[in-house]
């Protein structure tokens, strides 16, 4: 039997990002402890003026109440601009972004991280950058736009590059991508980024860090199948969390076990580990964690056939994570079920004097009971349909809607364009440029019909966009049969030059085994690859009908690259060869320094994998 749900990750939170994994060493009542007394000092008085921006950023930060932080936050903003202190001003901003997340209006913490990003940026704060760029990743998450949470996460992992290599916050980051990247089930992807955060979080002997790891990778596992290598993470992450007093990780986790079990079809151990999640839950006070080991008891038992158990947790459920208005109605079906019980108790001392009437009184009152609890249990279920079918929809057109502005421009670019009416060309030092082309196109388009033509060319090139996405690319254009990509750009790429040559590769074995198919009615063409690694400007040109575009040296090389290669090989020139010859999953055959028309001699290589 499939798993019914995909196996949940765990994302590491908030306090991840702003020194947060050294929060277990700080109770809730600590903090309120904290901002008590530096409300009693703030609203005294008993303080010089010099040290009111502190005061205000410090019940800022431990303020517990979201109205309150919102308040100080408020006055610390104010109180920042009229000394003209960024620093300070930065700090009001970001905890006031907090506190409305805290309150579930994601619409005002954005902006507010957003107004924190620009002070940052315009003052040079890179810390402050890397740790903001985190602040509005993590809240994309958990709004659910994960694309837009992944290209923050990237910037974040830049930033932090090139502050320090093997910063704690550089390994949260790579961890919370690699969750990203597991919600969207590209694994390598997922996997690759988790094995980073691992083994930063190793190197400084991070044990929370390194517990999310193993119950992340196990997480993959799972979803590859390999249940007893899943099994044997989780348990680590399990032991480790449960030394940690990590709660929630752990009754999270224990629904992840849960559902390798049902997995594997044994039920009853899949209810153990549903049950340990949600008793961890009920006693630690946890109550998302307590909706979502309802949630997945519910299914079990579904599953199981004991619709009654099924349909109890799903009403626990519901009263966990549902609207006020359903959690109203699920309070009006326990007072319909307490009525039921007063009216039984009483009818049971009558017995004696009425036996035969309260019999068939009792009888009523359980068919009205259970009438309503029918009517009320499908009007939940029905409700939650509705409301997931309501919600893909706007989900749906909002995405097609984002999904077509992006076909013309980057996200990045786009964002800027409609913020300012146009677009500042940018540079980038480090970006890997690919071009290909076809063989033969003139002689094929002199063959066959211009549809005909037009239908083979979107055939491949609808690939080409397939692969590129797949490896995280930007698409530059298309010029007749000849298609442009880079990697490292809009958002800067760590292995961009990796990337790209696992794209060339697939791309070259694509045509190749289209060649090899028996689809007659395409053209069947041959293909030349180029690759080039260097700097490039990049902008939007024109007023009209836009069109993203990169120039420079670097892009003239990559293509002189594709025109001095062979059919069916990828050629990628030294700068290249430079950055990916450390990876063991490539081999290369050196060329010698060729001539390239405009470019003299160059030194290429050709790119293969290992066999």
């Amino acid at each position: 039997m499939n798993l019914r749900n995909s196996i949940q990750n765990i994302p590491l939170k908030k306090a991840l990002i702003i020194l947060g994994f050294f929060s277990c060493l700080l109770s809730f009542a600590q903090d309120k402890e904290l901002s008590d007394s530096l409300e009693i000092i703030f609203k005294g008085g008993n303080y010089e003026k010099s040290e009111e921006l502190k005061i205000l950023r410090d019940l800022a930060d431990s303020e517990t109440d979201a109205d309150k932080k919102i308040t100080y936050s408020l006055q610390l903003i104010v109180a920042a601009k009229s000394v003209d202190s960024f620093s300070y001003e930065y700090s009001g901003y970001l905890q006031k972004g907090y506190a409305y997340q805290d309150k579930g209006d994601m619409s005002k913490a954005l902006e507010s991280f957003f107004d924190a990003s620009k002070i940052a940026s315009e003052n040079n704060l890179r810390d402050d950058m890397a740790s903001i760029n985190i602040a509005i990743a993590d809240a994309f998450s958990n709004m659910g736009d994960s694309k837009t949470a992944v290209s923050y996460y990237n910037r974040a992992i830049s930033d932090y590059l090139d502050i320090d290599s093997s910063s704690i916050y550089l390994g949260a980051a790579h961890l919370n991508l690699g969750d990203e990247y597991l919600k969207q089930k590209n694994l390598d992807s997922a996997l690759y980024h988790f094995t980073k955060g691992g083994n930063i979080s190793r190197l400084n002997e991070w044990e929370l860090g390194e517990s999310y790891y193993l119950g992340n990778v196990g997480i993959i596992y799972a979803e590859k199948g390999q249940h007893d290598l899943a099994e044997t993470n989780l348990n680590q992450a399990i032991d480790v969390l449960t030394r940690l007093g990590d709660y929630p990780a752990i009754s999270e986790y224990l629904i992840s076990m849960a559902q390798i079990y049902e997995a594997k079809e044994d039920i009853d151990k899949a209810l153990e580990y549903a049950a340990q999640s949600l008793n961890l839950a009920k006693k630690h006070g946890l109550k998302d964690e307590i909706g979502d080991s309802n949630l997945k008891l519910s299914e079990i038992y579904e599953n199981k056939g004991n619709l009654r158990r099924s349909f109890d947790h799903f009403k626990d459920y519901i009263v966990y994570r549902d609207s006020v208005e359903s959690k109203q109605e699920v309070q009006k079906m326990a007072n319909v079920n307490t009525e039921f019980e007063v009216s039984k108790k009483q009818l049971e001392v009558d017995l004696l004097n009425e036996q035969k009437k309260t019999q068939r009184a009792i009888a009523i009152g359980i068919g009205i009971a259970l009438f309503l609890i029918v009517l009320l249990a499908i009007g939940l279920f029905n409700r939650n349909k509705f409301m997931k079918k309501t919600n893909a929809i706007i989900a749906f057109e909002k995405q097609r809607s984002e999904d077509l502005l992006l076909n013309i421009l980057p996200e990045e670019t786009a964002q800027e364009l409609k913020e300012s009416g146009g677009v500042e060309a940018k540079k980038f030092e480090h970006v890997t440029v690919l071009f290909t082309d076809f063989k033969g196109f003139t002689e094929q388009s002199e063959r066959l019909s211009p549809e005909a033509l037009v239908k083979s060319i979107n055939y491949y090139f609808s690939k080409f966009d397939e692969i590129i996405e797949k490896h995280d690319l930007e698409k530059i254009k298309t010029i007749g049969d000849a298609y442009m990509c880079a990697g490292g750009l809009p958002f800067p790429l760590e292995d961009h030059a990796v990337k790209v040559c696992q794209a060339a590769l697939e791309i070259v074995e694509f045509v190749k085994q289209t060649k090899r198919s028996i689809k007659h009615d395409l053209a069947k063409f041959d293909i030349r690859v180029g690759i080039n690694t260097g700097t490039v400007v990049a902008g939007v040109v024109g007023t009209k009908k836009f069109q993203y575009d990169i120039w420079g040296d670097t892009v003239n090389t990559a293509s002189r690259m594709e025109s001095s290669g062979e059919i069916g090989k990828v050629n990628i020139s030294e700068t290249t060869y430079k950055k990916v010859k450390q990876y063991d999953v490539f081999e290369f055959k050196s060329r010698g320094a060729l001539e390239a028309k405009g470019k003299g001699k160059i030194q290429m290589y050709f790119i293969d994998y290992c066999p």
